[in-house]
């Protein structure tokens, strides 16, 4: 979808969305076309039960005085709670009501608000993102298409004084979007589909962004004694992979953040086998694996000044006269020996092999693994929370600062050395489930066995908001790309520093005389 920024004024085609403040207060912008009607969008708000609250919308055909097909109106709440968060979600919903019409294009206005400290440019980048995170759609395997089911809007126009700065505002924020839209790709495509081979070949694709991409094979791992991911696909006719994807935006002396992603490609639960019903979202089970992946590219497209290596590991587990069975025992790459209980609990096998190589090869100085990895989350925190589990207090506290930021909240669950006793094996070292009771918190447990002293760690179970099956605020049903935007500004606020190089670009840096 195109997106432009332009100077104010009304359109001549397509649709008008304007702001309205809560109890009916319109913006200069929805003033101005209110004026251009002899007052009908007053007329229309008044017998309406629209007040302005925040996303609220009403859409009206146009009336005479103006060249466009409709106008919507957007709530925009109160006045000094406009904030680049709620313009995302004012851009948001200005495209769900323009896309239930026939109009191909829509201009959003943008209104300079004395109660609002952040500028218009600032504000109308974010109304941008939100209509462009919401405009995602992945239909690309439906041959037959009702009209009312096709997206209709192609280009957006976001109308405010300083269109120039507001585009400058929204380079950096286009990434994000091209980078949740690969994340929301890769989690709906379908299995058959994307295997991990093909998977490793998407990763290998970022090369052309400058990400340096590694891929190793079952020999490789074999060799490396990888016995607790191998073992988990062993049951699969494709292959596994580790794929390692570097970016080199610090110093090259400086040790690099890890984000390690479970990629599951598909989870049938193996020889312990799911149940039927609702299997086919097991195709989404390498969740973390794509968030890591769309992340990646985020921070190579806006060359961020910082270090990060993703890791990724892709496995499918399913079941085999050669699949992995209940009982069996696994030794990991850091030779702990594990003991196969239940062949479902097989995500913390992947990244329990996938960590440790992490901290093997590139010693950083953080580590955050990203996983769909517990149906007992799901129980806990439903759909609005990522789980959070960690060993470090100060990142914990950056984490849930991202995530409040961008709208993406994580809950810190407990630990303790209590819960060991749940996954304390007979003949091995460990279990790799403790049953039915603090399921979520167990897992974190095991994982953390895989976690070198000194390592600042933390784990985010996304199993419960990586899939929606209803639209939210910046997303439609489906695959909402769930950490991408949390772990883009958790680097962006505390290891990248002092600015976006995309930012900086305005500026020219004085001579130094070295």
């Amino acid at each position: 979808m195109k997106v432009a920024f332009a100077k104010p004024g009304l359109p001549k085609a397509g649709c008008l969305a304007v702001g309205v403040l809560e109890t009916g207060i319109l913006t200069p912008s929805a003033k101005e076309a209110d004026d251009a009607t002899c007052g009908a969008l007053t007329r229309a708000i008044k017998a309406s039960r629209f007040s302005g609250k925040a996303d609220q919308t009403l859409d009206i055909i146009a009336p005479s005085g103006l060249a466009v097909d409709r106008v919507i109106l957007v709530g925009l709440g109160k006045a000094c709670d406009v904030t680049p968060r709620r313009m995302e979600s004012f851009g948001a919903s200005a495209m769900s009501a323009a896309e239930k019409g026939r109009s191909t294009e829509l201009t959003i206005a943008i209104d300079v608000l004395s109660e609002t400290p952040v500028s218009s440019a600032t504000l109308a980048a974010h109304a941008a993102l939100g209509a462009a995170l919401k405009s995602y759609r992945f239909d690309i395997y439906r041959t037959k298409q009702k009209p009312e089911d096709k997206p209709a809007i192609a280009s957006i126009t976001l109308c405010l004084d300083d269109a120039a700065a507001a585009k400058t505002a929204f380079l950096p924020l286009s990434f994000i979007a091209d980078g949740v839209g690969l994340t929301r790709d890769l989690v709906s495509e379908p299995a058959n589909v994307l295997s991990p081979s093909l998977f490793a070949k998407v990763a290998k694709g970022l090369e052309k962004d400058g990400v340096t991409v590694e891929i190793l094979t079952e020999k490789d791992m074999h060799k490396l004694g990888m016995g607790a991911l191998l073992g988990v696909g062993q049951g699969s006719e494709h292959d596994s992979h580790l794929v390692v994807m570097s970016w080199q935006g610090g110093p090259k002396d400086e040790a690099p953040i890890a984000i390690v992603g479970k990629g599951v490609c598909f989870d049938s639960g193996g020889i312990s086998i799911k149940p039927a019903a609702g299997m086919e979202e097991m195709k989404t089970d390498m969740s973390g694996a794509a968030v890591t992946t769309g992340l990646m590219q985020i921070l190579a497209r806006r060359k961020a000044r910082v270090n990060v290596v993703g890791i990724l590991g892709l496995v499918e587990n399913m079941p085999s006269g050669t699949a992995q069975r209940p009982g069996d025992v696994v030794t990991s790459m850091s030779g702990q020996t594990i003991e196969v209980i239940n062949t479902d609990a097989e995500g913390r096998l992947v990244l329990a092999d996938a960590l440790w190589y992490a901290q093997e090869v590139f010693k950083p100085k953080a580590v955050i693994d990203l996983a769909t990895l517990t149906g007992a989350i799901v129980i806990a925190l439903g759909s609005e929370h990522a789980g959070l589990f960690s060993n470090d207090d100060g990142l914990c506290k950056a984490l849930t600062e991202a995530g409040t930021e961008v709208g993406e909240p994580l809950w810190r669950l407990p630990m303790g050395e209590a819960y060991d006793e749940q996954i304390k094996s007979d003949i091995a070292d460990m279990k790799n489930t403790g049953g039915r009771e603090a399921g979520s918190i167990t897992a974190a447990q095991f994982l953390k066995r895989f976690v070198k002293d000194g390592t600042i760690w933390a784990h985010l179970d996304i199993a419960g908001v990586s899939w929606s099956k209803k639209a939210l605020a910046t997303a439609p049903k489906g695959a909402s790309g769930f950490g991408v935007r949390l772990l883009e500004r958790l680097i962006a606020n505390t290891y990248e520093t002092p600015l976006h190089p995309v930012t900086e670009k305005k500026t020219t840096p004085k001579k130094t005389g070295k």
